[in-house]
Order: structure tokens, then C-alpha cells, then sequence
């Protein structure tokens, strides 16, 4: 496989990936990104097995689908079967040689195939060995089954979406959960990298789903219940709100924030309803909160006197926060995202010209990089192995 030189952060940390779907490759498409050396291990035959996201959505090839293209660029793709003596041989020398071993397999069956943590530590001592779980040891759910629209229901956070409307719960249209746990996974990584970096010891890492995201959905949603007594009911009373959303314009939507006590008196006065803030419902932050229904109906109630390309400069000028309400197509020919070369344009030697998102975060010094395309099914099995004298 020919790779050019990886210059971000992570160059020279090797990776070697047991993970699918959509949690474990998104956090390491952010090591590869970030200039590791990853090798991800698939099993079964070519067109059948592999990573299941090869086959979500069409493409032109019918193994690279559009989530597999967006979660595994610069990744060598190893097909072996760690049930197998040529496989566990294969998956035992590439760990040898490794700084993290990363897979969201249960515990208990990487036990089976002799790659628990104590297992990978007398082939690699100082390996840090990352567990993706839905749910940690020693609860009743430890050895259940995790997906994203589980974890949104378990977390409360699909209730948030009654508790706004009034009516049934509702998962978010995206898969939030897998994608926030795969940040998670992927800074516990790194930390227990930098601990590595400054002792020489390794570690066992335990990521689970459904406390990592019930960490980030309750940051803002415990709220009444943070207190004993409780003060008053949880769920942050600004984000359920059913009129927090975008704002009717003449002409399209508009997205609008005004934040300080100064923006919100003067986002009024633009719209021809000035002294709104002497009414004490809103001449706090506090008091702001806790009347939030009836100051987004205000908010609504301007919003429809201008176009969005009024609004726009007014509040630009204004240095009030605002932004134009983008459909999902409109993003991708967002003036902004286009200026940055946001969703850039790749040929991949099968699949053809794609859509590839640059990384988002820029680093001064050791800059991230795209550096080999998603690969085919065990594509690099070959070159991998005989690399390890196999």
C-alpha cells in the first residue's frame, strides 16, 4: 500500500482496530486522521463479510458504502478470522508491534479467542487496550447488547423530544449516541497514550455507551434533580422548549441567538418592538430561563417582519449572533464550508470521485491529513502480513 508520510500528531502510534459499524470507526478515523498508522480487522469473504457499514447504502462498487467511505479513509483494511490459528498467529504478530488495541467486541468473547486484556498484555505489556462496551461491568446490563437507538431511549434522551412536544418520544435523526461515545473512546485513548508517554505503563480502557452518553445528555438535563432537595424538574428549560428552533422570515428561516442583556434589548429595538427588556419576565438571564416560551414567541413574532438577507446584515451589523438556516443540501454549498475546502473532492481508484470531509480541527505544527482512501475488503491482508515475516 502506498501511503504517503503521515505528519499529524499521532504519526508513529499504531492502531490496531477491531471495531465496526459506526461508534469504534469513528474514533479511529480520527487517530488515522491524526496521523496514526491503523489497521482494521475485518473477517468473512470479499462482497460478504467485513465490516457490515460496506454494505449500507448504494455504491458503485456494492462494498463501499457512503458511511464506510465517510468512517474509514486512511486505514488498512486486514481480512482474517482470530478463530483460526493462521488468524490468531496474524492478529497476535500485529500486536507485538502495537500501541493500542481498540475493539467494540464483547469482553467475554474476546476472552474466548484469548485476546482479553490479560491475554494482549503478555504479548505487548505496555499496550493500551481500548474496550468499547455498551455498559460497564457490574451492572445488570453488562452483558447486553448495545446500538445507538438503545442508548438514546435508556438515556433519557429520547424523552427530550416529549417532553418539547408534548407527544411521543422520538431517537434524534442522527446517530448521536455512537458518534458522541466515539469522541469519548477516542480523547480515553489518548489520555491513556499521554499516561503511557510519561510512565511506560499501559492500561485497560473501558468505554460504555450508555454511561459516556448519559454523561453528555445530563450535563444540562439533570439540572432541578442537581440539587437534594431538588429545586425543580430536570430537563435544561431552554432546550425543551418547543419554540427553540428556527424563525419564520419573510422569505426562509433564520437561526437566532442573541445572548447578552445588551444584544437581546437591542435585537428588539431592530425589530420595532423596543422596552421589551423593562418587562422583569426578561430583564435577567435568570428570569430569561425561566420564561422562556413566552420570550421565543416574541422572538418568532419579529422575525417574520424581514427577509433572512435582512436580518442578516442588520445583525451582522448589530454583532448579534445569527445565521441563515441551511437544508442539508445547502451545506454542502455553504459560502463558509466551500471557502474552506470543507467537503473536498477525492477519486478513489474504484468508487470513483467522492465526497470527503476535511478534518475539522487544524493544528499549527502537525496537521492532519487524508492519506489512502477506504479500502476494499482485505485490500492491504497481503502487504500487512508479509510486512510481519508471515
Amino acid at each position: 500500500m502506498s501511503v504517503e508520510k503521515a505528519s499529524g500528531p499521532l504519526a508513529g502510534v499504531k492502531v490496531v482496530d477491531m471495531s465496526s459499524v459506526v461508534l469504534g470507526p469513528f474514533a479511529t478515523l480520527i487517530f488515522g486522521d491524526l496521523g496514526a498508522d491503523v489497521v482494521k480487522i475485518e473477517s468473512g469473504q470479499a462482497g460478504k463479510g467485513g465490516d457490515m457499514m460496506r454494505y449500507a447504502g448504494k455504491s458503485p462498487t456494492g462494498d463501499l458504502g457512503p458511511l464506510f467511505m465517510a468512517l474509514n479513509r486512511n486505514k488498512a483494511s486486514v481480512q482474517l478470522d482470530a478463530k483460526t490459528e493462521e488468524g490468531k498467529a496474524a492478529l497476535t504478530a500485529l500486536l507485538k508491534d502495537a500501541d493500542v488495541f481498540f475493539h467494540n467486541v464483547r469482553m467475554a468473547g474476546m476472552g474466548r479467542l484469548g485476546f482479553g486484556y490479560e491475554d494482549v498484555k503478555a504479548i505487548k505489556p505496555d499496550i493500551v487496550y481500548v474496550h468499547c462496551a455498551g455498559f460497564g461491568e457490574g451492572g445488570p446490563y453488562e452483558k447486553r447488547q448495545a446500538y445507538d437507538d438503545l442508548i438514546q431511549g435508556a438515556s433519557g434522551f429520547a424523552a427530550l423530544n416529549a417532553m418539547r412536544s408534548g407527544g411521543a418520544p422520538e431517537y434524534a435523526p442522527s446517530l448521536v449516541a455512537d458518534k458522541t461515545v466515539g469522541l469519548f473512546a477516542a480523547y480515553a485513548t489518548l489520555a491513556a497514550l499521554y499516561h503511557r508517554e510519561k510512565t511506560g505503563q499501559g492500561q485497560f480502557v473501558q468505554v460504555p455507551m450508555l454511561e459516556a452518553f448519559t454523561f453528555f445528555n445530563m450535563v444540562e438535563n439533570l439540572y432541578g434533580e442537581t440539587f437534594v432537595p431538588a429545586s425543580y424538574g430536570m430537563a435544561y428549560t431552554r432546550s425543551i422548549n418547543p419554540n427553540r428552533k428556527p424563525y419564520p422570515t419573510k422569505d426562509g428561516y433564520i437561526g437566532l441567538v442573541p445572548y447578552s442583556d445588551a444584544q437581546w434589548a437591542q435585537f428588539f429595538e431592530i425589530g420595532g418592538m423596543p422596552g421589551v427588556f423593562e418587562d422583569p419576565r426578561f430583564a435577567t438571564y435568570q428570569a430569561r430561563t425561566e420564561h422562556t416560551t413566552e420570550l421565543y414567541a416574541l422572538i418568532e413574532q419579529v422575525a417574520a417582519t424581514k427577509t433572512t438577507g435582512e436580518w442578516l446584515d442588520l445583525l451582522d451589523a448589530a454583532n448579534i449572533p445569527a445565521m441563515r438556516y441551511n437544508t442539508v443540501e445547502d451545506v454542502l454549498e455553504d459560502p463558509h464550508m466551500r471557502a474552506v475546502d470543507f467537503f473536498a473532492k477525492r477519486t478513489h481508484p474504484d468508487a470513483g470521485t467522492y465526497r470527503s470531509m476535511r478534518h475539522p480541527v487544524r493544528f499549527s505544527e502537525t496537521p492532519a491529513s487524508v492519506r489512502t482512501e477506504p479500502r476494499r475488503l482485505g485490500e492491504d491482508t497481503e502487504t500487512v502480513l508479509q510486512s510481519l515475516g508471515l
